[in-house]
C-alpha cells in the first residue's frame, strides 16, 4: 500500500474502532501531557464545521503600536506580556484566548534598521513555559527565543539585540516552547515586527498597511476546541481566516490609489493562495525585505509563516476583494477544508480620485547573490506511522530522525556559505524555516524538471511541495544553536525539527 493510503486508512481504522490513540515517538512519550495535544478518543470529524457565525464588513482595524519607552534616538525599549485574555469574535460569545499586552494579534512593533532593541518579555500564561521567537530576524542565538531557552511561568526575560543596516523587512514574533508552540499560537500569540529602512524607495503616499492572517476555530459556546487527530496529522486548520483579528474587514481607498500591503501568514497550518479581484498587483518584497525590482503577479501563495510585500493599484471604482484560490497541499484522511472562495478583505474604491502619488520605482535595491558554497547538505522529509490494535506510532522526520533537544544535527561555521537540498518525500507540503538568517532559493526540482524561482529574494521560510526538492544557499553570521523545522506547528512538535550548531 502507498504510504499516503496507509496513513489515511490507519487513521480511519483507528477512529472507527474507538481505539486509544497514543503517540509514542523517540524522546516524546509525554505527548499526551502537552496542552491541547490529548490523543485519547479524538474523532477525526470533531471539527466545529463553522458552527459559529462571525460578523463581517467592519472597518479594517490598524494593529495597536507597541509604545517605545526609550527616550533616546536609535533605541527601542518596551514590554510584552503574554497572558490570558477574552475576545468577542461573535456576538454574545466570550472566547478565552492568549494575548500579548491584551491584544491578538499582538501589538505591531516598528523599528528602524540600526536601532538597538530591548524588549522585556513577561510570561503570565498560567503554569506554561513560553519564549518569544523573533522569526526571520538577524538576532544573536541567545536572543532568538529558541526551545532550549524557555521562560518559566511568572518570570521575565529581557531580549536585547541590534538591527543591522540592511535588515529592513517584514518579520514577526511568536512563542517557541517545545511541545506548546502550536497551542499558544492558535490561542492568539503572534504579532508583526516591521523593520523600516532609513531610505525607503517605496513612496510614502502608498501608506504601509500590515495584514496579519490568523486561523480561528470556535465551538458553539465560544471556546477554542483542542487539536484532533486530524489536526496532528495535517496541522490545525480552523473555520475562519481573520485579518488583524476580523473576518472580511473593509478598507476604503480613492480611485487610482496605490497601497503598500504587508501580508503575514501567522496560521498554524493553513496555506493561502490569494488574488485581488480586478486590481493589478506587484510583489515588492518577501520575508527579508524588498526585491531588486517589482514583479507583477496574478496570484500569490503564502505558506504558513511566509510574508510578502505588495503594491496594489486600485484603478476601478467599486468593491475589490482579496480572495482565496484552491491549493492542494496534500491532506491525510477525510475532511479536507475548502480552500477556495473565501473573501478575506474587501477594498471599497471610491469614485473620487486619490491624491496623486509618484510611480512605483523600477528598481528597489540590489541583492548580492551568494557565491560558491563550501558545504552541501541534504535534508529529507518523511512521515511514518505504524499501528497495533491499541497503539499508534506516528512521526514527522528529517533524515529519519525525530527532534531531540539534546542532539546537534548539523555543525556549521560562521560566515561559510552552504547549499541545502530539502527533499520532500512525504505526502503533504512542508514549509521549511531556518532560524537566525535569510537564505536565497536557487531552484526547485519536481519529476525531473528543474525550475528557477521567478525572482531573487531574501527568505527565511519556503514551501517544499510533496515530491519536490528545493535547493537554497544560506550563511549564518552569528555563532550558537539554531533551529530548522517545518512551520506547520503540529509537525514541528511531532518531530520535524533539528538543530544546527554554528561555530565561530
Amino acid at each position: 500500500m502507498h504510504r499516503r493510503e496507509f496513513l489515511a486508512a490507519g487513521l480511519a481504522a483507528l477512529v472507527s474502532s474507538k481505539a486509544l490513540a497514543q503517540m509514542k515517538m523517540d524522546d516524546m512519550s509525554n505527548m499526551d501531557s502537552m496542552p491541547g495535544m490529548d490523543m485519547g478518543g479524538h474523532d477525526m470529524g470533531a471539527m466545529s464545521k463553522g458552527a459559529v457565525t462571525l460578523p463581517e464588513g467592519e472597518a479594517l482595524r490598524e494593529l495597536p503600536l507597541l509604545a517605545n519607552e526609550a527616550n533616546a534616538s536609535g533605541r527601542f525599549k518596551a514590554t510584552l506580556a503574554a497572558q490570558p485574555a477574552t475576545a468577542r469574535f461573535a456576538e454574545g460569545l466570550d472566547t478565552p484566548i492568549l494575548a500579548y499586552n491584551g491584544s491578538s494579534p499582538g501589538p505591531l512593533i516598528q523599528c528602524f534598521e540600526g536601532d538597538r532593541v530591548e524588549i522585556t518579555f513577561a510570561n503570565r500564561i498560567g503554569e506554561e513555559e513560553s519564549t518569544i521567537h523573533w522569526h526571520g530576524m538577524p538576532v544573536p542565538a541567545d536572543q532568538d527565543g529558541n526551545p532550549m531557552d524557555p521562560v518559566t511561568a511568572g518570570s521575565n526575560r529581557v531580549y536585547a539585540f541590534e538591527l543591522p543596516e540592511g535588515s529592513a523587512g517584514s518579520y514577526w514574533y511568536h512563542p517557541h516552547p517545545h511541545g506548546k508552540t502550536a497551542e499558544q499560537v492558535y490561542r492568539g500569540l503572534a504579532g508583526a515586527f516591521v523593520v523600516k529602512a532609513k531610505a525607503d524607495p517605496i513612496p510614502a503616499e502608498y501608506g504601509d498597511t500590515v495584514l496579519v492572517f490568523t486561523d480561528l476555530r470556535l465551538a458553539a459556546d465560544g471556546t477554542m476546541p483542542g487539536n484532533t487527530m486530524t489536526d496532528l496529522m495535517n496541522g490545525r486548520v480552523g473555520d475562519h481566516v481573520l485579518v488583524n483579528g476580523q473576518k472580511n474587514p473593509r478598507l476604503s481607498v480613492g480611485l487610482g490609489a496605490k497601497r503598500r500591503l504587508r501580508l503575514y501568514n501567522a496560521t498554524n497550518a493553513r496555506f493561502l493562495k490569494l488574488a485581488f479581484d480586478g486590481a493589478p498587483t506587484a510583489i515588492i518584497g518577501s520575508d527579508g525585505g524588498l526585491l531588486e525590482a517589482p514583479v507583477a503577479a496574478e496570484d500569490i501563495l503564502l505558506s504558513p509563516a511566509e510574508r510578502l510585500e505588495l503594491v496594489v493599484s486600485f484603478d476601478k471604482p467599486g468593491p475589490v476583494t482579496l480572495y482565496t484560490l484552491d491549493y492542494d497541499r496534500g491532506w491525510m484522511g477525510a475532511g479536507r477544508p475548502a480552500d477556495a472562495g473565501l473573501t478575506l478583505l474587501t477594498v471599497d474604491v471610491s469614485e473620487a480620485p486619490a491624491e496623486a502619488a509618484p510611480p512605483l520605482p523600477g528598481r528597489l535595491r540590489p541583492i548580492a547573490p551568494f557565491g560558491t558554497p563550501a558545504v552541501s547538505r541534504r535534508l529529507v522529509f518523511t512521515e511514518t506511522m505504524t499501528m497495533t490494535a491499541t497503539d499508534m506510532q506516528m512521526g514527522f522526520l528529517i533524515n529519519g530522525k525525530a527532534f531531540d533537544m539534546a542532539r546537534v544535527d548539523i555543525v556549521a561555521k560562521v560566515g561559510e556559505t552552504e547549499l541545502w537540498e530539502i527533499v520532500n518525500q512525504a505526502d503533504m507540503d512542508h514549509p521549511f524555516h531556518v532560524h537566525g538568517t535569510q537564505f536565497q532559493v536557487i531552484e526547485h526540482e519536481r519529476n525531473g524538471k528543474v525550475a528557477k524561482p521567478p525572482y531573487l529574494a531574501w527568505k527565511d521560510t519556503i514551501n517544499v511541495a510533496r515530491g519536490e526538492t528545493v535547493r537554497l544557499l544560506l550563511r549564518q553570521e552569528r555563532p550558537g544553536p539554531r533551529m530548522y523545522h517545518c512551520h506547520i506547528l503540529e509537525h514541528e512538535q511531532l518531530g520535524m525539527m533539528g538543530i544546527v550548531d554554528v561555530q565561530a
